[in-house]
């Protein structure tokens, strides 16, 4: 999984698509996950994090993090590699 290309994110979470001129505000969760994508830790290590730091269960991390994958894919702000 990476970043388009064409994606542009600030530090405060805001996500800039330079060619269609759409942009989106994250929450400081959404931002950190980008952060650890644009690292390139895979799905599996990205969850372990996240479960190391945040209190929720890990079938509610599953289905929150599946969610929020799938939305930013329909929205082309991450693709496959």
């Amino acid at each position: 999984m990476k970043i388009n290309s064409k994606i542009a994110v600030s530090e405060s979470g805001f996500v800039f698509d330079s060619s269609t001129g759409d942009s989106y505000s994250l929450n400081p969760i959404g931002t950190e996950i980008l952060e650890m994508i644009k690292k390139g830790l895979t799905d599996n290590e990205i969850k372990s994090e996240l479960l190391k730091k945040y209190d929720v269960t890990s079938t509610l991390l599953e289905k929150s993090y599946d969610e929020f994958l799938d939305t930013l894919k329909k929205l082309f702000i991450v693709e496959d590699e």
